[in-house]
């Protein structure tokens, strides 16, 4: 295929600058401790939204008891979650005594275990005053079960309104609690480490808890600094470029534009344009890596046809 030089130099320029994009904003997320997808997850709509909400932190298993439409009391389940809690605390604790100095290991032990009996009081008194609320909340999510059931649920629009109005109040209401209950788990962290040594608090502090949504965030900023990296080098460049599109299209599909109250995906939709071009055209080998991989992978495979 033959171009002309200003395309070519169009071609390079896109493929340059989209791939400076990615690399900025995973390189910047992995730079950034405090960085989190927390936000993108809270705001995803349509059928996406249900799936990237499962990996939102809780504290213990709460969707799988107080959000659980089972046939267990609240009395139950606000048990069932206080134990699932607690056992969240020991594993953060069990960490954190792995890294202390060998001198105050023994003494570590027995302060984390007093940090979790003073805190799990001041838990079990602050469930037993919201567990009223909960239980108000538990009917709740039965009536909007039924309202999902009913003929209509996803078709008529007042009805979808309502049925997304509600599913934002429950959410909120939802979220006080676990903000409340997270706070508490700070509190047994902060107890535990204000017990120990001088000597083992900055190793204690510097551990991170390697939930699945952080794993997950690990992954996508790696990938997005690594499709980046590749697109600006010009390396195997239609793959990252294909590569680009599949996460872009995830962050379209978690807005569907017909859904009401979807934000806006245009950025997104001009990029996958872009990353599409990239990989149709044979930019990879203008001022690129992929220049110099043509004549080897002709070589490995003799029917491959040439990237340029």
């Amino acid at each position: 295929m033959r171009l002309t030089l200003l395309a070519t130099l169009a071609l390079i320029t896109l493929r340059v600058v989209i791939g400076l994009h990615f690399f900025l904003e995973g390189s910047s997320h992995l730079r950034d401790p405090q960085w989190s997808s927390i936000g993108f997850r809270r705001a995803a709509v349509g059928p996406l939204g249900d799936f990237l909400r499962q990996q939102l932190p809780q504290p213990g298993d709460f969707n799988g008891t107080v959000a659980s439409l089972d046939d267990r009391s609240t009395e139950e389940v606000v048990a069932a979650w206080e134990k699932s809690v607690v056992s969240d605390w020991e594993k953060r604790l069990a960490a954190r005594q792995a890294v202390v100095a060998a001198d105050d290991a023994a003494a570590a032990a027995e302060e984390a275990s007093k940090a979790i009996e003073a805190t799990r009081a001041e838990l079990t008194t602050y469930l037993t005053e919201v567990e009223p609320e909960i239980e108000d909340y538990r009917g709740e999510l039965a009536r909007l079960a039924a309202l999902r059931r009913t003929g209509g649920a996803e078709e008529i629009p007042y009805v979808i309104d309502r049925i997304g109005a509600k599913q934002r109040e429950l959410a909120g209401q939802a979220a006080g609690w676990k903000a409340d209950v997270e706070a508490f788990g700070e509190r047994v962290v902060g107890r535990f480490a204000e017990a120990l040594s001088p000597a083992s608090r900055p190793a204690v502090a510097a551990v991170v808890d390697r939930s699945d949504l952080w794993k997950a965030d690990q992954f996508v900023s790696w990938s997005l600094t690594t499709i980046g990296g590749c697109l600006l080098v010009g390396f195997l460049t239609k793959f990252n470029a294909m590569g680009g599109v599949v996460f872009l299209c995830s962050v379209v599909a978690s807005q569907p534009f017909w859904i009401p109250g979807a934000q806006a995906t245009y950025d997104q939709w001009v990029e996958i344009a872009g990353l599409l071009v990239i990989a149709a055209m044979p930019c990879g080998g203008w001022m690129g890596l992929d220049y110099f991989l043509s004549p080897l992978m002709r070589r490995c495979c003799p029917l491959s046809k040439d990237s340029r």
